[in-house]
């Protein structure tokens, strides 16, 4: 489980959804979050970056400032994670609340190491120092093809041309491909605590395979 700290109440859990823009990550972390309170499980919702008043100052500012510096928008993440971490995921799970984060440290892997090329080995140093250590008992990883991806945003009117797009939107097609690559390498690397799921099938398919996997932890 996730927890590596002796305060954290057995029956807790912590799950984190992940996977490329427009993939329907919020959609189905929504959907788990009703499941579980609908059957009586105290549990919470967040976000990366978000969830504190620092994350969500920081999610702000990399929305507004595409000019931002790669290891900048790292140093940013880092912050607002720590503060998640310490201030909202942690007390919630030693009250023994089942967390659901909208992206924690895989998008950290898989966007600033896999998309914009900084050094691996020092984001899992930071990533290490903004959680204390603290793991997903499970990641759901919404898995969609980029093109994909980029033709859902169109059809809703915003694509990387629309003014409305941030960051990462904006990004060409190819630093998309690297992030999906970097989600599918972790993936494998830990099958156990991984979830993969094509994003392109129907929600309510979707919500029921999340719940089947999700059931056990409970």
């Amino acid at each position: 489980m996730a927890a590596r700290d002796e305060n954290i109440l057995p029956g807790s859990f912590f799950a984190v959804f992940e996977g490329g823009d427009g993939a329907g990550k919020s959609t189905q972390a929504r959907a788990l979050l009703g499941r579980l309170r609908r059957r009586g499980v105290p549990a919470l919702l967040t976000r990366e970056p978000g969830g504190t008043t620092l994350g969500e100052s920081v999610r702000r500012w990399l929305k507004s400032h595409r000019d931002t510096a790669p290891m900048a928008e790292l140093l940013l993440f880092s912050a607002a994670r720590a503060q998640l971490v310490q201030h909202v995921i942690r007390p919630a799970l030693s009250d023994g609340v089942a967390v659901i984060c909208d992206r924690f440290t895989a998008s950290t892997v898989a966007y600033q190491g896999w998309g914009r090329g900084l050094d691996l080995a020092w984001i899992d140093k930071l990533n290490q120092a903004a959680t204390g250590g603290l793991a997903p008992d499970l990641t759901i990883l919404l898995d969609l093809p980029p093109e994909a991806a980029l033709a859902r945003r169109a059809r809703s009117g915003d694509g990387p041309d629309d003014s409305r797009a941030d960051r990462f939107e904006a990004a060409p097609l190819e630093f998309h491909r690297k992030v999906r690559q970097g989600y599918l390498g972790l993936a494998a690397s830990s099958p156990r605590r991984w979830l993969v799921l094509d994003a392109a099938s129907p929600p309510q398919l979707l919500a029921r395979q999340v719940w089947e996997k999700v059931q056990p932890l409970l």
